[in-house]
């Protein structure tokens, strides 16, 4: 330390934040780097191109890259070029075959731009399981609508992110206003303990590192353990190093790889969580055993899942926050309302500190005004006060000041801190300056600390820096002399409230004419930004569902426009669901759209004809259909003025069903000049999907739609199915039962090859009564769970992808634990003679016909 001081250089928490991590220069080894000029000649690539290409980077510098790619990938990437947007866009394209002789090797591509630079990232494209990234991403945010609080809700999105990566532990990470962090949820594997509740210091993540969280919002670090593989050459002609900020595979920093050694991680990963624009936490993967590498387009779907879950996050938070500003607007009227019928309360701080409690929680008042003084509750000596009120005008300005900590500002506070350690003070006058001061109390706490957060200030192995600690066991800390902190909502309404109160005190002034002027101005500032925040958040609820732009514009818009329709699309799906998949009303699906796009002025849409069901392939086809138009008409028909529609139909003699959807009273129509996706769907869905018909028309008195849908999707109010209908579906479908009934006891096994689907399964299993649910996803897994435990009961998904559970099914029989089988195939299951009798339950997995083929299987 002394040599270091000498040469001019102290050690302290700032010397991480001062390292250059977006200018490494190098790579991490799981994929290649090609930077390249704008005529695409190349520029710079890592020093292990030629493990794919075969040359070596000094010898591909200065190459066209059509030399190195084929024509058709090199045009492929050059169209994903162009839809980049925005100073730090990166455009993904998974699939490539960048070798014309070698069609089946695929790569994944991440394509940005640095200055004039293009920097191209490839990987292996990863074989995985073929998946639905809208069914995945629709069952996830069903899930997450599911809970019914913030603690529920984080714990859900770090299981549905582990559930997906494959992570052993995922943790909804937290950062407070002081910028260190705290565990909120965690989902991890058992054995590994928990970090749940514990806070991390700010230290432990450096300011560049969290400017890179806002910048790139996805990161992950294959293995700790890999040497980072050198781009090159390492400076161009400037002398510059690359700027690596935008990149998937920037390599690490050394200090951040001891970190991660410290706490024994071989692999992880974070997704941040921005809220209005801010960085609110992350997602914090860590991996034990070994490298850890979902695959691109897995991780994509991760990083689209935290975005969704920050827009759902802020929008409950917005949702709180406008009941909770609501109701501080109603009490600052009726506090104006009372004080001018009676100038007098306000010399009553017991009244006084009654009504600003309903907002703004506190154990003292004291109200300060042209140097007088009366308290209520809880409160400093009354010879203080004067020192608090010379403080707050010497740093103040006339604004809120909250602090739970006041004895920080004025140290002789430390003296009363068991009763007054936190002050809100609201100014209520400009000269002289009065004050309404809200105190709370010492509250003694203990913060549990991933180890001691105090890291002492020592050289490390990686130069004149910092070490990074390598302690994180449990490390408790009493917090004394604090309150509990007021936050911001209760910063911004007492800001609300100074208004008021500066109206209050302003009548009774000799200028009080034209101050009130003023202070009115300021109030119905406050009251417009309430109504503006209050507009926000309606636009959040409503904007899953709501119309958004070509989904070429920009990557926003895009996700706007997929989550509305994925929201479209659960909506029927809860609809036909809830009846055990069986056929659902017309009208229902219409009437769950009109609601939700228009709330209390669904009635604008009049409905009329039979009553009719649809077959659920028809009912969802359907349900996009009727979306595209209500946006449709929502952003230029009928119900973006004072319009009407009507939807009407029936059956004809074929039993097909006629819809007709008639526009009224709206805009003069006017035909598209190009056809959207959104005019795709109203008018080649039904063709396509169901065989049917579409007609749409574009008269100038509002649009005109015609549907047909064919019979075999129609099911008429109580009508059975057919004779071939009911000796196709017996072998798979159990009867409806009216709700789930407990039917288990002790611990079953559940073989299911999807995390997402076994997770649901798994609530079900738990809900009916089984003690513990143990979950495999291929033979070797559940034949390991076999030998080590007892069984009451087991769930096998009939297909593993690769394999099938018939053997284990075999070994289940032999050892006389019950089993049933689970398919989504349907008719065409073909299940071995010995195993013929076995019940089959038909996906998707639902309470309903879990238990009653359990109850049927074990005699209950």
């Amino acid at each position: 330390m002394a040599d270091n001081d000498s040469e001019g250089f102290h050690v302290d928490l700032t010397n991480c934040d001062r390292e250059p991590i977006h200018q490494l220069g190098a790579i991490q080894p799981f994929g290649f780097l090609i930077a390249l000029s704008s005529d695409w000649l190349v520029k710079r690539a890592s020093a292990n191109i030629a493990d794919t290409f075969g040359v070596v980077a000094d010898d591909m510098l200065g190459t066209p890259l059509t030399d190195h790619f084929s024509a058709h990938a090199v045009h492929q990437l050059r169209n994903r070029l162009t839809v980049l947007r925005g100073a730090d866009a990166v455009e993904r394209i998974f699939g490539v075959a960048v070798f014309a002789d070698q069609p089946n090797r695929l790569f994944d591509f991440a394509l940005h731009m640095i200055g004039d630079t293009i920097v191209l990232e490839g990987e292996p494209c990863e074989a995985e399981a073929a998946s639905d990234p809208a069914s995945a991403i629709r069952a996830m945010m069903a899930r997450l609508d599911n809970t019914t609080d913030l603690t529920g809700f984080f714990r859900e999105g770090a299981r549905q992110v582990r559930a997906l990566t494959g992570f052993d532990r995922v943790m909804v990470y937290r950062f407070d206003m002081d910028g260190s962090g705290t565990v909120v949820a965690e989902a991890a594997r058992a054995g590994i303990g928990s970090f749940l509740d514990l806070r991390y210091p700010a230290s432990d993540i450096p300011q560049q590192a969290r400017k890179l969280y806002l910048r790139t919002p996805f990161r992950i670090i294959v293995d700790v353990h890999a040497e980072p593989v050198p781009i090159l050459p390492q400076r161009d002609e400037t002398g510059e190093p690359i700027d690596l900020s935008l990149s998937v595979l920037r390599s690490v920093s050394p200090i951040h790889i001891e970190y991660l050694q410290n706490m024994g991680v071989d692999a992880s990963m974070s997704i941040s969580i921005i809220v209005e624009g801010k960085l609110w936490g992350l997602f914090a993967c860590h991996h034990y055993a070994g490298a850890k590498r979902p695959g691109f387009e897995r991780r994509s779907i991760a990083e689209l899942f935290g975005q969704m879950f920050a827009l759902k996050l802020e929008s409950r938070e917005r949702k709180a926050l406008s009941a909770y500003e609501t109701s501080a607007r109603a009490t600052s009227d009726r506090l104006l309302a009372a004080v001018a019928g009676d100038a007098g309360l306000l010399d009553n701080p017991e009244w006084l500190g009654n009504m600003l409690q309903e907002t703004v929680p506190c154990d003292g008042i004291a109200i300060w005004i042209d140097g007088k003084l009366a308290t209520s509750g809880m409160t400093p000596p009354n010879d203080a006060v004067p020192g608090i009120v010379r403080r707050l005008n010497a740093m103040a300005a006339g604004r809120i000041y909250a602090t739970d900590h006041l004895s920080d500002v004025l140290p002789q506070a430390a003296d009363y801190a068991d009763v007054a350690a936190g002050l809100l003070a609201i100014p209520i006058s400009r000269t002289p300056r009065d004050y309404v001061l809200l105190f709370r109390q010492e509250k003694i706490r203990t913060v549990n600390w991933a180890g001691d957060p105090h890291k002492p200030a020592q050289l490390g192995p990686h130069g004149p820096r910092l070490t990074p600690r390598k302690s994180f066991e449990l490390w408790a800390q009493e917090v004394r002399g604090r309150s509990e902190p007021f936050n911001e909502a209760e910063q911004r309404v007492a800001e609300m409230l100074r208004a008021s109160l500066i109206e209050i005190v302003l009548r009774l002034s000799d200028d009080a004419q034209e101050e009130k002027r003023r202070a009115s101005e300021r109030q119905e500032l406050l009251i417009a930004e309430l109504n503006h925040r209050v507009r926000n958040i309606l636009s959040l609820i409503r904007g899953l569902v709501r119309q958004s732009r070509d989904p070429g514009v920009d990557t926003a818009s895009y996700m706007e426009l997929l989550e509305g329709r994925i929201e479209a699309l659960a909506r029927a799906h809860d609809q036909i669901t809830q009846d055990n998949w069986s056929p659902a009303p017309l009208a229902r699906i219409i009437d769950t759209e009109a609601a939700a796009y228009l709330g209390t002025r669904a009635g604008r849409i009049d409905l009329d004809g039979p009553m009719v069901m649809l077959r659920p392939q028809a009912f969802t086809t359907l349900a996009l259909v009727l979306h595209e138009l209500m946006t449709n008409s929502a952003k230029y028909g009928a119900l973006s003025d004072s319009g009407t529609i009507r939807v009407t139909w029936n059956l004809d003699d074929e039993g097909d069903l006629r819809i007709q959807w008639r526009e009224r009273g709206g805009p003069a129509v006017q035909p598209p000049t190009r056809q959207g996706f959104g005019s795709t769907i109203i008018q080649r869905s039904i063709p396509y999907d169901l065989g049917g018909l579409a007609e749409v028309r574009y008269p100038v008195t509002g649009l005109e739609a015609d549907f047909c849908i064919p019979a075999k999707q129609v099911a008429l109010d109580g009508a059975a199915p057919s004779p071939q209908e009911q000796t196709r579906t017996n072998a798979f479908e159990t009867p409806a039962v009216p709700e789930m009934r407990p039917v288990l006891s002790g611990p079953a096994l559940l073989v299911e090859d999807s995390l997402i689907i076994a997770m649901d399964a798994e609530d079900i299993l738990t809900r009916l009564g089984a003690s513990r649910v143990v979950t495999a996803a291929t033979i070797d897994q559940a034949r390991a769970e076999l030998s080590s435990e007892a069984f009451e009961v087991a769930v096998l998904d009939v297909n593993l992808g690769s394999e099938t559970s018939i053997v284990i099914a075999d070994a289940l029989r032999e050892i006389g634990v019950p089993y049933i089988f689970a398919t989504g195939y349907g008719e065409q299951l073909q299940l071995p003679d010995d195993h013929a009798e076995t019940p089959v339950i038909q996906k998707p997995y639902t309470g309903g016909n879990i238990a009653w083929t359990l109850g049927e299987l074990l005699g209950r």
